[in-house]
């Protein structure tokens, strides 16, 4: 049995998605996790001691990654907490496989149907990206974990 627990932050939220066995079963956006890298990390060991996860998924941070430094130091305070709780870290490279974020988020609640009520709706360029968008990123990188495992868990030994 398989327990990944994936995480994207954006500028004011982070997100995850906890799946068992491929199947979503919780998924939450906090802005309070997104406030520093301390809040972060303080959240992500409540809902890692909740959910008892094998596998935790985060962004890569390299030379591509175009979010800000405080996103970063969030990013490497989770897996750092990942690290202290002896759990395999999967740092994974958000790779574009659809247009937009809009058409990945409707493919995953496709594939995910238990989500798919959170599915934003596709914003116009005057609005604010929607709130639940970050769901749908964190789903996208567990989602890459689950696509290819053996390729992204011996990537996360090495």
């Amino acid at each position: 049995m398989s327990r990944v627990l994936a995480f994207v932050a954006a500028r004011r939220r982070v997100a995850y998605v906890f799946l068992v066995d491929g199947n979503v079963r919780d998924w939450r956006v906090s802005e309070k996790a997104a406030k520093s890298s301390r809040d972060a990390a303080e959240l992500t060991q409540v809902w890692i001691n909740g959910f008892t996860p094998d596998i935790l998924v985060t962004e890569k941070i390299d030379e591509d990654f175009r979010k800000g430094p405080r996103v970063k130091a969030i990013v490497r305070a989770i897996a750092n907490i990942a690290a202290h709780n002896y759990l395999l870290d999967v740092s994974v490279k958000r790779e574009q496989r659809y247009r937009n974020k809009y058409e990945e988020a409707e493919a995953l609640a496709a594939l995910h149907p238990e989500i798919a009520a959170w599915l934003p709706k596709k914003r116009r360029f005057f609005d604010h990206e929607p709130r639940n968008i970050v769901l749908f990123e964190a789903l996208s990188l567990a989602q890459a974990v689950l696509d290819d495992p053996s390729v992204n868990l011996a990537k996360a030994m090495g």
